[in-house]
This record gives C-alpha cells, sequence and structure tokens, in this order.
C-alpha cells in the first residue's frame, strides 16, 4: 500500500532591509515543516530579482526598502509571476503605501507585530489560494479608499445622481445576488474562505466560487479589491 505524498514546501523570500528581522523571520520559517526560505533581498531591486530567477510561492515583502520600494517591487513581481503571492508587512502608519500596495496585486496585509503562528498560518491560506487582510489593516486601507473616493468624486461633481440619489455601481458591472452581497460583506471584515462558509453554514468550494463569481461581475483582480469596491459602495449608501 502506497503512501500519499507530502505537497512541496511552501517557497518563500523574505524581502526585508532590516538583517535582524530578515534573520529572525527566516528562524521562524525554518521551524515550519512545510515551508522554506530559499532568498533574502535586502531592497526592492533584489526582491524582484531573486523572484524571477526563484520563482517563489510567497515573497514577504516590507514596503520601505531601499533602491526600489515594496509597493513598485509587488507590482512587477505579480504582473510577472502571477502565481507568486506577495504578503506585505507593514505598520499601522503606512496608510497611503498600504493602499497602493493593494492596488499593486499583493495578497494579504499583516502587521508587522503579528503573532509567528498567525504570519505562518497566512502563508498557508496564500498557498490555499485565500487572501487575508488583518482588521486593523482594513480599517486603514477603507479609510484611505475613502478619502481618495470622496476627493475624486467632488472633483468630478459625482456625489450624486441628478435626481439627488446616491452614485449607484460602476458601468459595466452586474448586479449581486444576496448571497454575494453577504460573502463579499464578510470579505471586507477580512474573513477568510473557511470562516465565511462556517459563518454562512456553507462549504468552502461553494465560497470560492460565490468569491470567483463577484471578482467576474465586479471586475476585480483581488479579494482586496473587492474589499475597496465594497467599501467604497457602503460609502455611496450612507451619503
Amino acid at each position: 500500500m502506497s503512501l500519499n505524498p507530502l505537497p512541496p514546501a511552501i517557497r518563500v523570500i523574505i524581502a526585508e532591509d532590516q538583517a535582524s528581522v530578515r534573520r529572525g523571520t527566516a528562524m521562524l520559517l525554518a521551524t515550519a515543516s512545510d515551508m522554506e526560505c530559499v532568498g533574502q533581498a535586502t531592497n526592492g531591486v533584489e526582491a524582484v530579482q531573486l523572484a524571477n530567477l526563484l520563482k517563489p510561492d510567497v515573497v514577504l515583502m516590507d514596503l520601505h526598502m531601499p533602491l526600489k520600494g515594496g509597493v513598485l517591487a509587488t507590482r512587477e513581481i505579480t504582473s510577472a509571476h502571477p502565481q507568486t503571492q506577495v504578503l506585505v508587512l507593514t505598520t499601522l502608519d503606512d496608510d497611503e503605501t498600504v493602499f497602493e500596495a493593494v492596488r499593486a496585486g499583493a495578497q494579504a496585509y499583516l502587521l508587522k507585530d503579528v503573532s509567528e503562528e498567525e504570519l505562518l498560518e497566512t502563508i498557508r491560506a496564500l498557498r490555499r489560494g485565500e487572501s487575508r487582510l488583518t482588521p486593523q489593516i482594513a480599517r486603514k486601507v477603507m479609510d484611505q479608499f475613502r478619502r481618495l473616493a470622496q476627493d475624486g468624486d467632488v472633483a468630478a461633481g459625482r456625489r450624486t445622481g441628478a435626481g439627488g440619489e446616491p452614485v449607484g455601481l460602476p458601468p459595466g458591472t452586474e448586479q449581486l445576488t444576496d448571497k454575494e452581497e453577504k460573502v463579499l460583506s464578510l470579505i471586507t471584515e477580512g474573513m477568510s474562505n473557511r470562516q465565511i462558509a462556517n459563518s454562512m453554514s456553507l462549504a468552502e468550494g461553494t465560497i470560492k466560487n460565490y468569491v470567483s463569481r463577484i471578482m467576474d461581475k465586479l471586475h476585480a483582480n483581488t479579494r482586496t479589491e473587492l474589499a475597496v469596491f465594497s467599501s467604497r459602495q457602503r460609502r455611496d449608501v450612507d451619503r
């Protein structure tokens, strides 16, 4: 009787300019039997070069690095290697930079004081095709989006429609069903597919299908873009 082979280890690159943080993270990854640190970058240029060379599963990305920042490095990596997931490690005062990282295609965002267990579990979640956004980061991103979107609406004179009604869905987007609206709401709260499935008493595979349909309808590339879109819609309704 043959045993099922173990899945290959999750190959991770650490992009961090602080040597002590880099070493500590590498030591943490070494304790996980299902992960392997395949490279360490001290700046954004090295991060892109290593990603091109090694094609890792996950890149742990610091946002503030010399030569090339984490946002630009994230954009280049996700554009060239769609299969590589970027996990941004940031601090609470990075509001605008985190917002730009959302648009650059990063799939997860954690605070730098995150627990070791949560960091490892988030890396595993990315391997499963999920995205993660901590509640603190979610609030920061949504607040930044509200400010920028409001400024854009004021400049374009779009605060309300001709009859004074709130602005609706952008042109070309399809209306979501009630269940899709519920799933989108839970994504905005930072919940994973598994957590959403438990909350709605549905199979995790069913939630994945809902997420795919929502992304298709709203023309979003990542779960975080869905959260940003949802934030804007709530702002419009609350006006």
